[in-house]
């Protein structure tokens, strides 16, 4: 009787057991400023939380990668953005800032005192809102493929021409623009999953992100909200695009660049091992540059 007793209860022990890792997943959600509910996740534990942000149209599950790696050393945090993944969508302009306020209120509610932010594509423009709105809190940004040229200027009119074929056929432009993200030999198994998923993204907020995120280089805004950051910022970049270090030197206080090479836009999910280890190398060079 002991024995079979012991049997049953070894999946539940087990079960605990899992429970208590470093890297078990709790979900919660957060209000924004503007009552949006924001979801997230967290893992591990430590006096810095290193709080990931995906870029357009995709949420939390695109660090999957990174969340068991660095939650043995730290708190790590996925966010789910406004009208992306399992948050709410009633919000009538994605703005960047409007984004790091989902940041701010996801460290409020976990009472975050010391974060380093991770973003990916479009959440490098909101990683670099959040560090001006919490200048206190967040003690360096990384960027993931994204600030390739901050001080670039575009006439609204290339916007609104590349904006053209998402408005009439959401599905379709989403799945060629993704589809030019990846370099010749990627798995195409992770390719037709970024695919399908990006393309599945709710339309409206897409939209209105995809405007407000190519419109800070109509305006400007792209480089002028390094005027107020000044943490270190570096970037981790595939070499698919061009990034102009010399001229991001120019605009942002603390910039350093580190290329991952044979990627394409997706290095945390293309070339997980290479890339955790080019992360843990610019948050060790964050905290060399904090004086830690």
């Amino acid at each position: 009787m002991k024995k079979q007793l012991l049997v049953l209860l070894i999946p539940f022990l087990l079960l605990a057991g899992c429970a208590s890792s470093p890297s078990a997943l709790r979900h919660d959600v957060a209000v924004s400023y503007d009552a949006e509910r924001i979801a997230y996740d967290v893992a591990g534990e430590g006096e810095t939380a290193l709080i990931f942000v995906h870029g357009w149209s995709c949420d939390g599950r695109y660090w999957q990668e990174q969340v068991p790696v660095f939650a043995k050393d730290y708190r790590v945090i996925t966010v789910d953005l406004a009208g992306h993944g399992h948050s709410s969508l009633e919000r009538s302009d994605y703005s960047m800032l409007s984004f790091a306020q989902d940041v701010k209120a996801v460290m409020d509610r976990e009472n975050i005192g010391r974060a380093v932010l991770i973003g990916h594509s479009m959440g490098g423009g909101v990683i670099a809102e959040a560090a001006r709105l919490m200048p206190k809190r967040v003690v360096g940004i990384v960027g993931v493929d994204t600030l390739q040229n901050v001080g670039e200027r575009t006439p609204e009119s290339v916007i609104e021409e590349m904006v053209t074929p998402f408005e009439s056929d959401f599905r379709t432009a989403t799945q060629g623009f993704v589809s030019q993200m990846f370099p010749a030999g990627t798995d195409q198994q992770l390719m037709n999953w970024i695919m399908e998923d990006m393309s599945s993204a709710p339309k409206a907020p897409a939209m209105s992100a995809f405007r407000n995120y190519l419109g800070q280089y109509v305006s400007g805004d792209a480089a002028a909200v390094f005027k107020d950051v000044s943490v270190p910022v570096v970037s981790i970049n595939a070499r698919l695009w061009p990034t102009a270090f010399e001229e991001n030197q120019k605009h942002i206080k603390d910039y350093q660049l580190l290329y991952i090479e044979d990627s394409g836009h997706f290095p945390m999910l293309e070339r997980p091992d290479a890339f955790n280890a080019l992360l843990q190398q610019a948050i060790d060079a964050i905290e060399t540059r904090n004086g830690s």
